[in-house]
């Protein structure tokens, strides 16, 4: 078996999934199903969210809400489910958030999150690594927040095995 792993853009990676060049697009947004392309979204896993500081960032300790009107933000841009759940709860607290930066993806919060001052709005399963190692600090876990990961798959006549394999493992 071979494992390439790529990134890019949702709409990079389905056009390479739709002329085969992928076999499985990891996600964390479903796509619609269209007439000229049949997507299926398997739902995989629902993570907490959290807020995650830098270690050695100096911040006393946190409280929410109330710090969160005076705290720089490292957030996921507009386009993200994730991003409008949490834009409602500031909206719910009443807060207009800093926002330090927005990016696109994950991978990207994963790596400012160490980096730069301010909070990262992340699900702490994606930066384990680094929470384990002690470079970030869990400040804060939303209850009412969660990010959902998706494999999406297209329509084939004949599937990839061990796609559909893993897919099965995962549900059952």
């Amino acid at each position: 078996m071979e494992l390439v792993l790529r990134s890019g853009s949702l709409r990079e990676l389905l056009s390479q999934l739709q002329s085969h060049t992928l076999d499985v697009l990891l996600s964390h947004l479903p796509v619609r199903r269209e007439a000229e392309n049949s997507w299926h979204s398997h739902r995989l896993e629902e993570q907490p969210v959290a807020l995650v500081d830098r270690k050695n960032s100096g911040n006393a300790e946190f409280k929410f809400p109330d710090d969160l009107a005076k705290t720089l933000l490292l957030l996921l841009s507009l386009d993200t489910n994730l991003r409008a759940a949490f834009d409602f709860v500031m909206e719910r607290e009443g807060i207009i958030p800093m926002i330090a930066a927005e990016v696109d993806a994950m991978s990207m919060l994963r790596l400012l999150a160490p980096e730069e001052a301010g909070l990262a709005l992340i699900p702490p399963v994606v930066v384990s690594g680094e929470l384990k190692r002690g470079l970030l600090v869990e400040v804060y876990r939303f209850k009412d927040l969660s990010e959902i990961f998706y494999a999406i798959t297209p329509s084939r006549r004949y599937p990839n095995e061990l796609v559909g394999e893993l897919l099965r493992e995962r549900k059952g």
